[in-house]
């Protein structure tokens, strides 16, 4: 499943490197806020990112993302991302922007456990933090002004792996 989903994203970023377009625009700097739902912590989370063009179709993309907790009984779960992407510009309408990413992420989980308290109570916590790999495609609709709505559907390669559907806006400065 990973070899084939690489696989799939190589093909996408190479045909964009057959696309041209009508005149080389370059990537705005851009800064933003942003909601996420990730599909293993199956829950909604609140982010950040940036955006630095570094060519014409390419551009760096640092994002934090941080995970409402989420509580199953006496079991209570936080979790944060933290991603590098390169995102490479399929597309680059005067309306809409298309690009595919790939990136590093690191991921941290930490899970608290409060069962009951007496003479033979028992808690306990522990984190954990991993490194893995994005793999994704995303969308910008450019409107007029400094602000641009952007969506990101992306998956990360790490342990059992997590999709995450991301939505927000950047701002240009």
């Amino acid at each position: 499943m990973k070899k084939q989903l690489f696989i799939f994203t190589l093909s996408i970023m190479s045909i964009g490197l057959f696309t041209k377009s009508a005149e080389a625009q370059e990537i705005d700097t851009r800064i933003g806020a942003m909601l996420a739902y990730g599909t293993e912590i199956e829950n909604v989370g609140i982010g950040a990112n940036a955006e630095f063009g570094v060519m014409d179709r390419l551009s760096i993309s640092p994002s934090f993302i941080y995970y409402f907790p989420k509580s199953e009984g006496p079991i209570k779960v936080n979790w944060f991302e933290i991603n590098g992407n390169a995102n490479y510009y399929l597309l680059q309408d005067e309306g809409f922007q298309l690009y595919g990413l790939a990136g590093l992420n690191y991921t941290n989980v930490k899970v608290k456990y409060d069962g009951p308290t007496g003479d033979y109570g028992y808690n306990f916590s522990g984190s954990d933090g991993r490194f893995g790999l994005n793999l994704g495609a995303g969308a910008n609709l450019n409107l007029e002004g400094n602000i641009t709505p952007f969506a990101e559907l992306k998956y990360v390669i790490i342990d059992d792996g997590q999709l995450v559907l991301a939505a927000g806006v950047r701002f240009r400065i």
